[in-house]
């Protein structure tokens, strides 16, 4: 019998051990890559050098009585249930999350559906309230985090639809064209009040800068202030200054 492949650390599986910190599922993965047993393709990558396409996946080994054969739902030796949830194309062994699996996205989702809808210009299954409702870019999660820098479409962590139509798992700003993901109104106001609170020195009192909104594009010239430069069209904070500090001509 091939042994099964040490999985984070644990020193070792034993037998009837069911899952790993990923899924909960009564059977291990034969991957066809290196004809190792994993618990999921999480696991294999984390311990190899390569990757395992999970819909090359041909075979699976019960956890109970350890029999290797042709991936199914319920094992034929022993009728261990390998998962609630069992896809045939993606060969996902999980609990019932209610999930479901989009031919568009190519891959399995978690549900219920009736929640979700397949958005064809992005490429992603999105929330139905979203539906006419979200700006759309072309295959928006065929690409990295850009601040986790995880794989989007494949990821089991949930993405953010920001209101630039970007996609991201966690921050305040997109990076990429570096509009506000949340609304920050709150903290505009709490940086307004730290802003009066905190005198600049007398030398940069009449200090004047050029500075780009990134919230809405626009341009306006205010006061330098070390906490942050409001911008005068939108009231964001969220800005870039756009030119050098001067002191205003009638101030000198």
């Amino acid at each position: 019998m091939m042994a099964t492949a040490r999985e984070d650390g644990d020193g070792g599986r034993e037998r009837g051990q069911r899952g790993c910190e990923h899924y909960d599922r009564g059977c291990l993965l034969k991957a066809p890559c290196c004809d190792k047993l994993y618990t999921c393709r999480l696991c294999h990558d984390n311990n190899e050098d390569h990757q395992l396409d999970r819909f090359k996946v041909k075979e699976v080994q019960c956890i109970n009585c350890e029999k290797i054969q042709h991936a199914q739902q319920t094992c034929e030796e022993c009728s261990t249930l390998f998962g609630e949830y069992y896809c045939n194309i993606c060969h996902l062994f999980d609990k019932d999350k209610k999930q479901y699996h989009c031919e568009n996205c190519g891959i399995c989702r978690i549900g219920p559906k009736e929640d979700f809808f397949h958005c064809l210009k992005c490429n992603l299954c999105l929330a139905m309230n979203l539906q006419g409702r979200h700006k759309c870019i072309e295959n928006v999660s065929r690409q990295n985090c850009p601040i986790c820098l995880e794989d989007i479409h494949t990821s089991r962590v949930v993405a953010h639809v920001l209101p630039c139509g970007h996609l991201l798992h966690r921050g305040y700003r997109c990076p990429l064209c570096m509009h506000s993901a949340l609304d920050m109104t709150r903290y505009w106001q709490q940086l307004d009040d730290e802003v009066a609170q905190t005198p600049m020195p007398s030398e940069y009192q009449n200090m004047t800068v050029d500075i780009h909104c990134n919230d809405c594009n626009g341009r306006s010239t205010v006061q330098f202030h070390i906490l942050g430069m409001k911008c005068q069209l939108c009231d964001s904070y969220n800005t870039a200054q756009a030119g050098g500090r001067r002191i205003s001509v009638d101030q000198q």
